[in-house]
């Protein structure tokens, strides 16, 4: 089909033996079995030119469609397409909040072609079942077979309200049931030992959330550096003394399920955005 096309495109078999590395009884040959293969006759041969058929008119339309099609599949399997479809994002409600939202505007402006579903949730997700592209993930990222990119690490820093800490101090110990924690256990162990037990009185399964929950004077926790950074320099939170827990780091990645250097285009440029311009640190 391919040798075909070439012969109609630039007008008989020598300019298309040229073309295509092959002598032009080969490209005749091969033009003559196709012809046998359908049944009928595509061109017309003369000693100075060649024409199509009705038959071979409608066969060159179809074949150039096909052979684009082919060519596009092969460019996007191959990720060599431009980024255009939709990207579906697992993302925690802090991280949209505090990077992913206040980019968003520059990356679609970037790729018109991208359109992009967000889903919120602080737990781990299955990239799989749940037809997840990349998902955000923070902490340690144990072996598999997913690709990751770092989006770097942020300190875990305990804070409160000015108002909170003045009631209950801001040296020493804190102890766990005056701390808000998580529903749920997370991949590290470095957030607050509350947090798999029930011993803390208020617990959220959002890491915005509670942050929400320590700006209206709740209780104190222990948060990502970068969602409460604002807040400490506008003075609505203030950074506590944490003496029960020593310094610690929340590494975040993006990942998504595939190999590297052969995802779909609509998902490599994301993954390349976000491991340049939404990083953590």
């Amino acid at each position: 089909m391919a040798v075909f096309v070439k012969v109609v495109d630039l007008g008989g078999f020598a300019a298309a033996a040229r073309v295509r590395g092959l002598a032009p009884s080969a490209v005749s040959r091969i033009v003559s079995r196709l012809e046998r293969r359908l049944g009928v006759a595509l061109l017309r041969r003369s000693t100075r030119r060649i024409a199509l058929t009705p038959e071979g008119e409608r066969f060159y339309r179809r074949s150039q469609a096909v052979l684009a099609d082919l060519d596009a599949a092969e460019r996007e399997a191959s990720g060599g397409a431009l980024p255009i479809g939709r990207v579906r994002i697992c993302s925690s409600a802090s991280y949209v909040a505090h990077v992913l939202g206040p980019l968003l505007p520059d990356l679609l402006h970037r790729h018109p072609g991208l359109s992009i579903d967000i889903v919120q949730s602080d737990a781990l997700s299955n990239l799989i079942a749940e037809d997840i592209d990349i998902a955000v993930r923070a902490g340690p990222m144990p072996d598999s077979s997913l690709v990751a990119r770092s989006l770097g690490a942020t300190r875990l820093i305990l804070v409160a309200t000015p108002r909170w800490a003045e009631q209950y101090g801001r040296k020493g110990a804190i102890e766990p049931n005056g701390l808000i924690s998580f529903t749920y256990a997370r991949a590290a162990d470095t957030w607050l030992p509350a947090a798999s037990d029930e011993s803390a009185r208020v617990r959220i399964n959002d890491g915005e959330g509670m942050r929400q929950l320590v700006l209206a004077s709740v209780a104190a926790a222990r948060l990502d550096e970068f969602t409460v950074r604002e807040d400490l320099a506008a003075g609505r939170l203030v950074r506590l003394d944490d003496d029960r827990h020593p310094e610690a780091l929340d590494s975040f990645h993006a990942v998504c399920v595939g190999k590297s250097g052969v995802l779909p285009a609509r998902v490599q440029v994301i993954l390349d955005y976000l491991s340049c311009k939404g990083r953590v640190c």
